[in-house]
């Protein structure tokens, strides 16, 4: 099995690719269905992060682990503000790679200092079978989360659990209706 560590760092690869797809996309069509994949995996991953991976952090580092999970809650809103910017933008607009190259940027920073620092130090408090359940609740979570960014939301638990709940129908349902790209798993089977 997967511990929470080998998870996460799947999850920031799967963005680094479908950040690159965004930037080498041949046409608006192409663009805008990596632009759906991305936002998708982004907000999921990243809520994810702060309902499951966050409070261990502040249960097993005690005040070295809270502050680590208020520094990555507060990089998190920076990169949620601008996802929100991003999904809402049209490819070929003249903001279009502007913005998700400095949404790029700041994502980057940010997974480096979750791989180098935080995770190695939760990975070393954790046994394999707590890291492995860590793994699956994770998963788990991204299941039932919203698949947008919705800045405004708080972003601890348990206010961000009743506002997910309440949010992420609406943006299930929404899913239905945008493109993704063919040679992913998307929550949008009918676009294939």
């Amino acid at each position: 099995m997967s511990r929470i560590t080998d998870v996460i760092r799947k999850d920031h690869r799967e963005l680094e690719q479908y950040y690159n797809k965004i930037i080498d996309a041949q046409d608006d069509d192409e663009a805008t269905r990596w632009q759906n994949q991305f936002t998708w995996e982004l907000a999921r991953h990243s809520i994810g992060e702060e309902l499951v991976v966050y409070p261990a952090f502040e249960r097993k580092l005690g005040d070295r682990g809270k502050e680590m999970a208020e520094k990555d809650r507060d990089e998190h809103q920076v990169v949620k503000e601008q996802l929100k910017r991003f999904q809402g933008l049209k490819a070929g607009s003249t903001e279009f790679i502007p913005t998700i190259k400095a949404l790029m940027a700041d994502l980057s920073e940010h997974i480096r200092g979750e791989e180098e620092q935080d995770l190695p130090a939760l990975d070393r408090e954790l046994s394999a079978e707590d890291s492995e359940s860590l793994a699956k609740s994770f998963g788990r979570t991204k299941a039932f989360v919203p698949s947008r960014s919705h800045p405004s939301a708080p972003s601890k638990p348990p206010f961000e659990t009743a506002v997910g709940l309440l949010a992420a129908p609406i943006d299930h349902l929404a899913d239905l209706f945008r493109k993704f790209p063919d040679e992913t798993v998307s929550p949008n089977p009918s676009t294939k």
